[in-house]
């Protein structure tokens, strides 16, 4: 069994795409992926060479067996996602977007086999080897439960020496209140190393879309690091020592679909991490692969292997 250096939890869903353009109650043909935040990330990982572990739990149904075949498939190791008897594995509807426009989806994950997350379910974890964790706000969403497990996974992290970071994913019509999601998110990311918000999440979190203020924010609350993506700009990357700087964006000829984009960008930069890189390459590769994300249809079709990464970052030179 391959250890792993990188554990991600969340929920990972079955996904039907509409084929055609139009309303979803008029579309006859879809498309099965598999999508969730965490398995972008996953699957970006693994494509560039990282050993890689996904802690969830799905429903012993066709989409969840399929989600496990999927993992394995994509050299996610997938023996800490636990099959559940009694509940269904989550999904999404998705429909079909003209280019450059966000598509219309539909969540299918109320009482899903993974909002019924048990935390001991963390006491199997082998850390040996783990050297970095990554967790976002999406499963803090969806039970009491999964908040916990959460949490306790970032406490365990930091116990065993793995250095923890956290994406707020903000989702917020999965919250009954915005006050809520907003004191939850920043509890969450204050037990992070290094924090990875948006400009537009800065602002909901804190009250301001400044990068700089945004940063302060956090690593106020604890981060040693904080790197605020600016869209197609870039990002502000500002540490715990003082260290600030602007790291660009890449030029994209056409924007084809923007979901998984910050996921995209979460893998470039902890892969450069893993790899001795320093914060600024770290942001500067973050920045390409969440370039070749929105230039491709799907959620992580356009994660790149790292002859793709390397051949598109020198070609922006």
């Amino acid at each position: 069994m391959k250890v792993a250096e990188v554990l991600t939890y969340g929920e990972p869903m079955g996904l039907i795409v509409a084929d055609t353009l139009g309303p979803l109650k008029d579309v006859e043909h879809f498309t099965r992926y598999v999508c969730g935040a965490e398995v972008n990330f996953s699957v970006g990982l693994a494509r560039l060479g990282h050993s890689v572990a996904y802690v969830s739990r799905v429903g012993r149904d066709p989409f969840g067996e399929h989600i496990c075949d999927f993992l394995a498939a994509n050299h996610i190791e997938n023996r800490y996602v636990k099959q559940d008897d009694e509940f269904l594995t989550g999904m999404q509807m998705k429909a079909k977007a003209a280019p450059g426009e966000d598509p219309l989806v539909i969540n299918f994950r109320k009482g899903t086999a993974f909002s019924h997350f048990d935390p001991a379910d963390l006491d199997s974890i082998d850390w040996t080897g783990v050297k970095h964790v990554h967790v976002t706000g999406i499963p803090a969403a969806l039970s009491e439960n999964c908040r916990a497990a959460a949490g306790r996974l970032m406490d365990l992290a930091c116990e065993h020496g793995a250095r923890v970071s956290f994406d707020p994913n903000l989702r917020p019509a999965l919250w009954k209140d915005k006050a809520e999601m907003v004191r939850v998110i920043n509890a969450l990311a204050a037990k992070a190393d290094l924090v990875l918000p948006g400009v537009g999440e800065g602002e909901t979190l804190m009250g301001s879309r400044e990068p700089e203020k945004i940063a302060d924010f956090f690593i106020g609350q604890g981060a040693k690091a904080v790197v605020v993506k600016v869209g197609a700009k870039g990002s502000f990357v500002k540490t715990a020592d003082g260290e600030t700087f602007d790291s660009p964006g890449f030029h994209v000829e056409r924007v084809v679909d923007t979901v998984g984009a910050g996921d995209g960008f979460a893998v470039g930069t902890i892969s450069a991490l893993l790899e001795g890189q320093t914060l600024r390459e770290a942001a500067h590769r973050g920045a390409a692969i969440g370039a070749l994300a929105v230039m491709v249809a799907g959620d992580n079709e356009g994660l790149p292997d790292r002859m793709k990464l390397e051949t598109f970052m020198k070609s922006q030179k």
